[in-house]
C-alpha cells in the first residue's frame, strides 16, 4: 500500500458541531456515512483521490454500495489531515490489512473505533497492535451489521467494547440513531475475536451451500461453529457471554445465512472450484482462517472448522472431501 500521507503531528481546531470521522470508504463506511450523516455532520476519508471525486459528485458510491445516497451533511475528501481536523476520535473502517499503516499515521491522543473483522499481520488483534503503539482510548465495533441494510436506515443493533467505560458511553451517544442501537461492553477481546471467528464459520456455511449440502448441515456448521468460536474465544481470555451476544452468535447468524455476506459467498464459490473474488472486495474470513489454523498447529489446539476453510481456500483439500472430514471426525460427546 503507498504512502497516504505524512504523519500528522496534532488536529487543527475547527468550528461548529465537531464532524464524525469515518476513515476508509469502501462499503462499510460508506453505510456508516450515509446512516449518520442523517442526523450530524460526518467526514468520510477515502484513500484514492479519484474515488473522493466520485463520492463528491455522485453522492454515491457505485463501487460498493450501490443505491444508497450520502446525506449532504457528509464532507468526502482523500486529505487525511483535513478529515482529521478537530477530531477527537475516528472509526477506522479498512481492511484489517491496512490498519498497521493506518495507524502509523494517526496521533496517539486521537480516539480509535477499530471496525474490521480481521487480525494483525501475525494474527494479533488489531486492538492490541494499537495499545502497543500508544494509543489509549481504544474500542471495537462488532455485530450483525451489513452494510447494505445499514445504508438503507434498517433496524439493526451493534455492541462498542472499551476498556475505557467513559469512551464507550460517549460513542454510544454518539453513534446511536433511530435505526441503530448501540450497547456497550468492556469485553474487548470476545467481542472483537467474535467479529473475526463468524467470518470462517460463514465460509464454511457457503461451501455447503455451494455444495447443496441443505438446511441441516447449514444449521450443523453454524452449531458447531459456535462452539468452536467459544473454545477459542475462552482460550483468549474473552467472557462467555460475550459470544451469545450481537458479535458473537448474533453476527454469526447474519454472515452465515445473508445473501450479503461477502464471507458465505467466498465459501459457495470455493465449492464450485472457483476463486472467491466478490466484487473486489475484501474477504476477511480467508486470511483469518490461515492464521488461526496456523495457531492452531502452533498450540497443538484443534479448530476443525477454520483448519478445513483454510485448507480449502490453499487448494491442498477439495471442498468435498474436507466436509467428508469433519463428518468423519472421531465420535464424541456434544459438550
Amino acid at each position: 500500500m503507498t504512502d497516504i500521507q505524512p504523519s500528522i503531528q496534532a488536529a487543527q481546531p475547527t468550528t461548529g458541531p465537531t464532524p464524525t470521522v469515518i476513515l476508509g470508504a469502501g462499503g462499510w463506511g460508506t453505510a456508516l456515512a450515509a446512516m449518520l450523516g442523517h442526523t450530524r455532520p460526518v467526514r468520510l476519508w477515502a484513500r484514492r483521490e479519484q474515488q473522493a471525486q466520485q463520492l463528491r459528485a455522485q453522492r454515491e458510491n457505485p463501487e460498493y454500495l450501490p443505491g444508497i445516497r450520502l446525506p449532504e451533511a457528509v464532507d468526502i475528501t482523500n486529505n487525511l489531515n483535513a478529515a482529521l481536523a478537530g477530531a477527537e476520535y475516528a472509526l477506522l473502517v479498512l481492511p484489517s490489512v491496512g490498519i498497521p499503516h493506518m495507524l502509523a499515521q494517526l496521533p496517539r491522543h486521537l480516539g480509535l473505533v477499530l471496525c474490521a473483522k480481521g487480525l494483525g499481520q501475525q494474527g494479533e488483534r488489531l486492538s492490541m497492535a494499537a495499545a502497543q503503539l500508544g494509543f489509549e482510548r481504544v474500542a471495537v465495533l462488532s455485530g450483525p451489521n451489513h452494510a447494505e441494510e445499514i445504508g438503507r436506515l434498517l433496524p439493526a443493533a451493534t455492541v462498542v467494547a472499551s476498556t475505557d467505560t467513559d469512551f464507550a458511553r460517549s460513542l454510544q451517544a454518539e453513534l446511536m440513531t433511530p435505526s441503530f442501537r448501540v450497547y456497550t461492553s468492556s469485553d474487548v477481546v470476545g467481542v472483537e475475536l467474535g467479529g473475526v471467528l463468524k467470518n470462517v464459520v460463514a465460509i464454511a456455511a457457503g461451501l455447503g451451500d455451494g455444495l447443496g449440502l441443505g438446511d441441516n448441515a447449514r444449521a450443523a456448521v453454524i452449531t458447531r461453529g459456535l462452539r468452536e468460536m467459544r473454545g477459542y474465544l475462552l482460550s483468549q481470555g474473552a467472557q462467555e457471554a460475550t459470544l451469545y451476544g450481537l458479535s458473537g452468535l448474533g453476527d454469526l447468524v447474519a454472515t452465515a445465512t445473508s445473501q450479503h455476506s461477502r464471507n458465505r459467498a467466498a465459501g459457495e464459490a470455493l465449492a464450485r472450484g472457483e476463486q472467491p473474488e466478490i466484487g473486489g472486495k475484501v474477504i476477511e474470513g480467508l486470511r483469518s482462517a490461515r492464521l488461526l489454523s496456523d495457531w492452531a498447529k502452533q498450540h497443538s489446539q484443534e479448530l476443525p472448522i477454520a483448519q478445513m476453510v483454510s485448507a480449502v481456500a490453499d487448494g491442498s483439500v477439495a471442498p468435498k472431501e474436507a466436509l467428508t472430514r469433519l463428518m468423519e471426525r472421531q465420535a464424541k460427546s456434544e459438550g
